[in-house]
């Protein structure tokens, strides 16, 4: 399944990396794609918005 979420804050590199380890430890996401204010995460199921949610905003970004 794949999932494309709109981040608000991020503005260069550092913050796209930040964002791709935050995610990559989200249960069950396979891969993510992310550049700046967006992410695209591939899931096996329907992905937990609350987890993708908190490992965005834990990094200081907002999902939009």
């Amino acid at each position: 399944m794949k999932t494309e979420i709109q981040i608000g804050g991020m503005s260069c590199q550092h913050c796209v990396k930040a964002v791709e380890q935050a995610l990559g430890t989200v249960q069950g996401v396979q891969q993510v794609e992310v550049s700046v204010g967006r992410a695209v995460v591939i899931t096996e199921r329907a992905p937990d918005m609350n987890a993708i949610r908190n490992a965005i905003e834990e990094e200081g970004f907002q999902v939009i």
